[in-house]
């Protein structure tokens, strides 16, 4: 559980530090995508749908 949080914080970091520096809206991009990928895989960790 403790990567998830790890890979929400360096998600939402990324997509701050983005839109904060005009020039690298990918970064930001790539920060909501890594925040939602996170999200979405703890939610089914903890649903029940992946188990390690």
């Amino acid at each position: 559980m403790g990567w998830i949080i790890l890979l929400l914080v360096i998600g939402l970091a990324l997509a701050v530090l983005g839109f904060i520096l005009k020039g690298l809206i990918w970064l930001a991009v790539i920060g909501i995508v890594l925040f939602v990928v996170a999200g979405v895989l703890g939610w089914s960790w903890r649903r029940g749908f992946i188990r390690s």
